[in-house]
């Protein structure tokens, strides 16, 4: 019995070595094969080769994946003929071709090798190709076949895509039928052949996206975030045209598919960290990326409306059913000559130029547009390489199609030269000439009246009459008179029943806000600027130069001014619900609040940011957004509100220092609040903490957990990245909530959020995010300000408790 059990121990190891054998091995040579239930592995344990079935389907397929859990198909074999039962068996055949049979021995795929090997082996590699070729010959230059030259739905690491120049061959991705079968489709990635290539999704024959041509950098119509996980390639030479990519780190896993079910090219990157596979980007980012959104020379801008616009020097071919690729085509405004003496070019920044172009790499850009602009056909003009000062051409006859302005926060796009009638050139001109103008004289208007203001504040005037509001409006340099009705003390002072305490709806940091209503019936807001502001002065001056400039049904309306004596008042329209934190953090009001109704709050508030950092007559940064500062009507609809600490920004200024800090914490970004900077995203971060409270229905400030001591922000970047977003919900929306939308709308709140400014989105990128659930989001990094220390701050702002009604504190991020 012992010599029994010995040897049959014996036999348990050499079977348990001979399966090991079979399953970590790489290579089969001539007279070995691989049936269903065996595999092939890569050295480097990244990729395996054998039978799977995909979805639902009851058929099995010969593919690759990666060896990691969830599986993930990158390549199929007989995509188009499924094996109906597990009797398939890959072997390498008589004349060296490798096939694929079935029970029958029928071949149900093949190789399909031209010459016969004599020790022939095929490997799998570490970087997921399968090659064919003779044992002896390790040159890659002579695999006999290789997986990486048909590929199916997946770009790998190192694999082209693109044109064998010599041979005619080409090299492209087509998508799954479905997720339960892997037949080849009609739609697929592919890149066109041109001396400016371009990458583009075509279904039936037809393009429904273009990249833009490769610009030396990238393809300049594909929004990319700061890339550093991997570097792109486009290799042209006599022999080959083809794109690819390389990580920067090779342990990185990053693949690239063609999805037919969505219509996008997507970007994954596996995160080591989850397990999971993560969306870096997709393409079409958004409407305007579809081919020929808009008619011909027509700009697309999706943050705009309308979404369509004819260029400089064209008008509308037809003004009926505007709004169509077929009914928004323009054509050139009629003209005496098409002599070029006649026109110039317009530069368009930040395009994805048009299609269709001619290429010249030698020329530079002065050649380029010599000439362009001697050819009267010649419509465009652009650098083919941005790289450095730019170089070589590209140009365009005819019309001008498919292009998109490249707006938002991601790195994308270049400048497009148009051409136009000398006369766009010169009223651009003129314009120009006649703002500086105004601008000086303004300037030098107002200084004198500043002057004369201290010099009546020296002699200690009292005498403050109407005037002084247009004096206050001058000193802020404004290009346009701004009319902002005056309203008499006593006006006021009766529709308020004497600043009575019965008429008082709340008290801010700058003075308190009655309720009051005219004789004529309107029900008004009061602000009444406290005597003991020490910055009311200059709050005051903001809100009427700022407020009576814009004009948006997401801010609040001002309704005239005051200012008599010492008095300086401001009117608004009357908001009946309050401000937004009167409902979220009040156990009774939160539920009135639905999941969708605070959504359309949240766009709402999202709106009215982009309109006063894009859209208005003047560039301006809020500086204390926060609930209180969000009125809700009697839709309960959002109005911003509150100007005092807003601030213009002119020219072509990107952000500003400034010695005083003021705003309230919990709101402020980290590098407000600890070095005095702030920019448009200043007001991105205060979005960002704004959208998590509206969500969670708590404060970011004050917030504490027992199980760290992170505030709001921090607590849900960690249920963030353990992938319990749902558990920051406010749980009064349990009955109404949209899990897809919360959870996109916590991502783009943390994306808001995130330390660098330079990592936040702008409010056009904000808006279209959250409008578009099927666009892919880029994975937020850490937010700043997530640990709450409680630490007090010595500034002036932390001082002044004037400023604001909250508790000021300040947070201090510590690293995880």
């Amino acid at each position: 019995m012992e010599i029994l059990s010995f040897f049959t121990f014996l036999f348990s190891l050499t079977l348990l070595s001979t399966l090991e054998l079979s399953f970590a091995a790489d290579t089969i040579s001539s007279g070995q094969s691989i049936r269903d239930g065996e595999t092939l592995t890569s050295s480097s344990q990244r990729y395996e080769l054998g039978f799977f079935t995909p979805g639902n389907s009851n058929n099995r397929f010969l593919g690759i994946w990666y060896k990691i859990t969830p599986q993930v198909i990158v390549w199929v074999a007989n995509r188009n003929k499924p094996i109906p039962d597990k009797t398939g068996v890959l072997t390498i055949s008589s004349n060296g071709s490798l096939v694929l049979i079935d029970e029958g021995k029928r071949i149900l795929w093949s190789s399909n090798s031209s010459r016969i090997l004599a020790n022939p082996e095929v490997q799998l590699l570490d970087s997921g190709n399968f090659i064919l070729r003779e044992s002896t010959d390790r040159s890659s230059e002579n695999y006999m076949w290789q997986s990486f030259d048909y590929p199916s739905d997946t770009l790998l690491t190192g694999m082209k895509l693109g044109w064998n120049l010599k041979t005619g061959f080409e090299r492209y991705l087509t998508s799954w039928r479905s997720v339960d079968d892997p037949s080849a489709t009609d739609f697929s990635f592919r890149l066109e052949i041109n001396d400016a290539p371009q990458l583009y999704i075509s279904s039936s024959s037809k393009k429904v996206a273009r990249s833009g041509p490769w610009n030396g950098v990238q393809f300049g119509g594909i929004p990319m975030t700061h890339n550093k996980v991997f570097k792109l390639m486009v290799v042209h030479n006599e022999d080959e045209l083809y794109y690819m990519y390389k990580p920067f780190d090779d342990t990185v896993l990053t693949r690239l598919i063609v999805n037919q079910s969505s219509g996008t090219m997507q970007r994954f990157v596996f995160n080591q960290g989850s397990g999971a596979w993560e969306i870096l980007y997709s393409w079409p980012f958004d409407t305007c990326d579809h081919f020929e959104q808009c008619g011909a020379n027509s700009n697309c801008r999706t943050s705009r409306t309308p979404m369509c616009e004819c260029l400089k020097g064209f008008v509308p071919k037809s003004q009926d059913d505007w709004g169509t690729p077929q009914t928004t085509t323009c054509v050139k405004k009629s003209q005496e000559s098409d002599c070029p003496d006649r026109e110039g070019f317009l530069k368009l920044v930040r395009m994805k130029v048009p299609d269709n172009n001619w290429s010249n790499q030698s020329m530079n850009t002065q050649e380029c547009w010599a000439k362009c602009l001697k050819n009267c056909s010649c419509m465009a003009y652009a650098n083919s390489d941005i790289s450095g000062k730019g170089s070589g051409c590209l140009m365009w006859s005819g019309d001008l199609t498919d292009i998109k302005e490249c707006s938002g926060s991601f790195s994308w796009g270049q400048d497009l030269y148009i051409r136009v009638p000398a006369s766009e050139l010169v009223n651009d001109s003129h314009k120009r000439k006649i703002i500086k103008i105004v601008v000086v004289v303004s300037t030098i208007c107002c200084l004198l009246i500043l002057g004369l203001l201290v010099y009546k504040a020296w002699k200690k005037t009292t005498s403050k009459g109407k005037e002084e509001v247009q004096t206050l409006i001058c000193v802020e340099n404004r290009k346009e008179d701004i009319e902002v009705p005056l309203f008499d003390l006593a006006t006021i002072v009766a529709a308020t029943n004497n600043f009575s305490k019965a008429n008082m709806i709340g008290e801010g940091g700058f003075g308190p806000v009655y309720k009051g209503t005219l004789l004529e019936g309107q029900d008004i807001a009061v602000k009444r600027l406290s005597k003991k502001s020490r910055q009311g002065l200059e709050e005051f001056k903001n809100e009427v130069a700022l407020i009576g400039k814009l004009q948006h049904r997401n801010l609040v309306a001002l309704v005239g001014s005051c200012i008599e004596g010492d008095e300086r008042i401001l009117i608004y329209e009357y908001m009946p619900n309050q401000s937004l934190d009167y409902f979220i953090f009040d156990k009774v009001r939160r539920e009135l609040l639905s999941w969708k109704k605070r959504f359309e709050i949240v766009t709402g508030i999202a709106r009215g940011l982009l309109y006063i950092h894009q859209d208005s007559k003047l560039q301006i940064v809020h500086r204390d957004l926060k609930t209180s500062n969000i009125l809700l009507d009697n839709n309960l609809n959002p109005k911003i509100s509150d100007f005092g600490l807003a601030r213009i920004f002119r020219g072509d200024d990107t952000e500003v220092n400034t010695k005083i800090i003021v705003g309230t914490y919990g709101y402020m970004s980290p590098e407000y609040a600890t070095e005095g900077i702030f920019s448009l995203k200043s007001d991105v971060y205060s979005f960002g903490v704004l959208l998590i409270e509206i969500i969670s229905g708590k404060r970011n400030k004050g917030f504490c957990h027992l199980d760290h001591h992170h505030n709001l922000i921090g607590h849900a970047w960690l249920l963030w990245n353990d992938g319990r977003t749902l558990e920051l919900m406010d749980r009064c929306l349990k009955d109404s909530y949209n899990e897809s939308q919360i959870q996109r709308c916590i991502q783009v709140g943390l994306l808001c959020v995130q330390k660098f400014p330079e990592n936040r989105p702008d409010m056009s990128s904000v808006v279209f995010m959250l409008a578009n659930e099927d666009v892919a989001l880029p994975r937020p990094s850490e937010p700043g300000f997530f640990t709450e220390r409680g630490l007090s701050t010595d500034t002036s702002s932390s001082k002044d408790t004037s400023n604001t009604g909250n508790a000021l504190s300040i947070t201090i991020p510590v690293g995880r």
